[in-house]
């Protein structure tokens, strides 16, 4: 059975534009912030001060997160609830029964674009889909995901099913820059990531309020298998990418994107 919900009907009642905005702040302008403060430091405080900043971000992000945190899960809650209500963000389950509360799945999402907001559509505070054990992983973007199986292999050497998710309007939420050049695809290829600029509202953190129309389809079974070989790999691999073709045609219209072609290369 399908289930389409909606996440301005769904938390209309609790939601405003202040309330919208501060969760936008609090899930992404942390990485414009970040940016400023090493910016700010490199350039404008003494070399024992900039250290002082550099060492103290390097602490934050090794200390472990504990997933049982009252208070992380309240934010995330937060955060879930209000980012859903603003874009607003619509998730199209086509097989309810098909998810099992206790089971755990790695969702393969495309597009990843800029930052993969969609994403926390499927997230269990967001208050959608009961899932108590769900890994997240999204591939770089849908015109590389054939080169891309590191999530295919996860989810053989696990056991877990593998599931395709497409979120129509992701790649509109953000206006981007690359800049151009060897020196910088270089760097890309060793960072693992493209270094750009991107923007939203009048040129801050907050996305443009586009609406997300996220579709899940059923969840590709695999075997476990602790050392899949490169052809088991590719194998689920393309398997999922047949399947990722098939969601994005069958609901491009649905979603409003009657003529958009999906390219996967």
């Amino acid at each position: 059975m399908e289930k389409v919900l909606n996440g301005a009907e769904e938390f209309s009642e609790s939601c405003n534009m202040l309330k919208m905005v501060l969760a936008l702040a609090l899930y992404l302008g942390t990485i414009h912030f970040n940016l400023a403060l090493i910016f700010f430091a490199t350039f404008f405080l003494p070399l024992s001060k900039a250290l002082l900043v550099f060492g103290s971000l390097l602490v934050l992000v090794m200390i472990p997160v504990d997933e049982n945190s009252m208070f992380g899960r309240k934010l995330s809650k937060y955060i879930c609830r209000h980012i859903c209500s603003y874009f607003p963000i619509t998730l199209h389950i086509e097989e309810v029964e098909a998810f099992r509360p206790n089971q755990a799945y790695v969702f393969g999402y495309e597009p990843h674009s800029v930052n993969p907001i969609g994403m926390i559509a499927l997230g269990h505070s967001a208050g959608f889909m009961p899932l108590a054990k769900t890994k997240l992983l999204a591939s770089r973007a849908n015109v590389f995901l054939k080169e891309r199986r590191g999530f295919v292999r996860i989810a053989l050497e696990m056991g877990l099913p593998l599931v395709p998710v497409f979120c129509f309007g992701q790649t509109d939420t953000y206006k981007w820059w690359k800049a151009p050049g060897k020196l910088i695809q270089n760097l890309a290829r060793i960072l693992k990531i493209t270094p750009l600029f991107f923007w939203g509202i009048y040129g801050s953190p907050i996305p443009f309020k586009i609406p997300l129309y996220v579709v899940v389809g059923r969840p590709i079974k695999v075997e476990k298998n602790p050392q899949p070989t490169m052809d088991q790999v590719a194998k689920v691999h393309n398997q999922f990418v047949d399947e990722l073709q098939d969601l994005f045609n069958r609901h491009k219209a649905q979603a409003g994107y009657t003529n958009l072609e999906l390219k996967i290369i």
